[in-house]
């Protein structure tokens, strides 16, 4: 673990150094690979008559910014989660986030026919609360907090709920079932910016409401007599949190679908590194979460050429191992 300033910065600077690695991987590597040459030609000396070109600047930039901001999302998200519920198994794809953005996506685009992704990116914003609500409410034991297991199981009924809701909507209206399919799965392929730009506004202002809470978000991790006994009320910090949460998670499901487990894996890495003062794990939660999902797309691209395989595929072959490690352990505190 990282546990002087400078250290900390450091282990930063070289995240931010994967980051850009991941990258300009993701940029050169698919079913064609490009020389690195052409990224300063792309930007030197555009030739719009260039196929590599006209891949690297119209498919896989735009590619890879959705994944980096989407991976980010999930992660600060995640991490956010955890802190909240006190709970290391806390994950938007756990805990019925995504999965409630996801149905109420599908319910929008098959009863309502909405095809805005201003609209689309609101109606996941409201499922993702809906499943924030149903959790909470379920999960709450009777001293007044949330338990960890009972949070766990609500997050998995909720999301079994929601899924089996979509799917059904899906079976009915099987013309919108062939175009969602690789947005349920979890994918960045066929994205362009225009996807990216109406809930880009929504990620920045979580983004700042984050950086203003991040001190007080140290206080969540204590005990709540701790807390009290210091005279700090942490209700609004944890409203403010929360819907940070639910416009992060469901911004990204919006834009990408279903990918899980980025959320899950993160913060534990984060934490592992950075320890638990938010101010170092939400920027190492964003950098390393942009990281793994732009690495798990290259992943996607690059095992069965032609062929992809979705990246929410990829995650969750990453990530289960990781879940079934984590849950065999008796403490489920972060």
């Amino acid at each position: 673990m990282l546990t002087t300033p400078v250290a900390r910065l450091l282990g930063l600077l070289l995240g931010g150094l994967g980051l850009l690695a991941a990258g300009l991987a993701s940029l050169l590597l698919g079913a064609t690979a490009l020389a690195p040459s052409l990224l300063a030609e792309a930007w030197l000396a555009p030739d719009p008559g260039s196929t590599a070109q006209l891949i690297l600047l119209t498919e896989r930039l735009p590619r890879a910014l959705i994944a980096a901001v989407v991976g980010a999302s999930l992660a600060v998200a995640g991490a956010l989660m955890q802190t909240l519920t006190r709970n290391a198994l806390a994950s938007p794809s756990l805990l019925g986030i995504n999965a409630g953005a996801m149905c109420f996506v599908v319910v929008g685009a098959t009863l309502f026919a909405l095809s805005s992704p201003l609209a689309l990116v609101w109606v996941a914003f409201l499922g993702a609360l809906v499943a924030a609500l149903l959790v909470a409410l379920l999960g709450r034991q009777r001293g007044g907090g949330l338990s960890p297991l009972r949070v766990v199981l609500a997050g998995v009924a909720v999301t079994a709920l929601f899924v089996s809701l979509a799917q059904g909507l899906l079976i009915i209206d099987q013309e919108r079932f062939e175009s969602l399919l690789l947005w349920l799965a979890g994918s960045v392929a066929g994205r362009d910016l225009e996807a990216l730009t109406p809930v880009l506004p929504f990620f920045l202002g979580a983004a700042v409401l984050c950086l203003w809470l991040v001190r007080q978000l140290n206080l969540l991790v204590l005990d709540d007599e701790v807390v009290k006994g210091l005279g700090q009320r942490t209700g609004r910090v944890k409203l403010l949190a929360g819907g940070a949460v639910i416009v992060l998670a469901g911004g990204a499901v919006a834009v990408a679908g279903m990918i899980g487990f980025v959320g899950l894996i993160v913060p534990h890495m984060a934490r592992a590194l950075f320890g638990r003062d938010h101010r170092w794990v939400l920027p190492a939660c964003a950098l390393l979460g942009a990281s793994l999902l732009l690495v798990a797309d290259t992943l996607a691209r690059v095992l069965m050429p032609p062929q992809e395989v979705p990246v929410g595929v990829m995650t969750a072959l990453l990530g289960t191992p990781f879940f079934l490690v984590l849950a065999r352990r008796r403490s489920l505190s972060p």
